[in-house]
């Protein structure tokens, strides 16, 4: 695995790991790596400096991974929800805030099914839940092209 410090087009800082070099660049041809501050999919590798190892022993080590841990596993949750949100509205139609009504009628049969997403209150979304029609919130992650 390699970690790259990356930044995005408006030069927000952040991290990653990948499989190898080659696996950094086709994740980001693809636009699977987006910024975590803002969503972009302009990444690119920031200038880093070496990492030369020292004599430590396994006690420290293991304290190094361990204080790491919490970072990266934010960092890759993040990426994932990014990841899923922009699945979501590529592949489904948005119907904004009309979502629970037009939840209901592919539910109940009223329309023809197909996959959307949208807004809903609270109340909503707990009344479609009590309903039996399946739902769920998308990750609450910022806005393409806001910083």
């Amino acid at each position: 695995m390699i970690r790259y410090a990356l930044l995005c087009e408006k030069d927000h800082e952040f991290d990653g790991w990948f499989p190898s070099s080659d696996g950094f660049d086709a994740q980001v041809a693809s636009g699977d790596v987006l910024c975590p501050h803002c969503g972009s999919p302009k990444v690119r590798k920031a200038l880093m400096a070496p990492r030369i190892g020292k004599s430590i022993g396994k006690k420290s080590a293991a304290s190094e991974v361990a204080a790491s841990a919490p970072a990266e596993l934010a960092q890759k949750m993040s990426m994932m929800m990014l990841a899923l949100k922009k699945h979501v509205e590529e592949n489904c139609d948005y119907v904004g805030d009309a979502f629970a009504e037009e939840a209901r009628r592919i539910h109940y049969g009223e329309t023809e099914h197909r996959d959307i997403y949208g807004e809903a209150t609270l109340d909503e979304a707990r009344e479609l839940i009590e309903e039996g029609v399946e739902v769920a919130p998308l990750p609450l992650t910022p806005r393409r092209g806001v910083n």
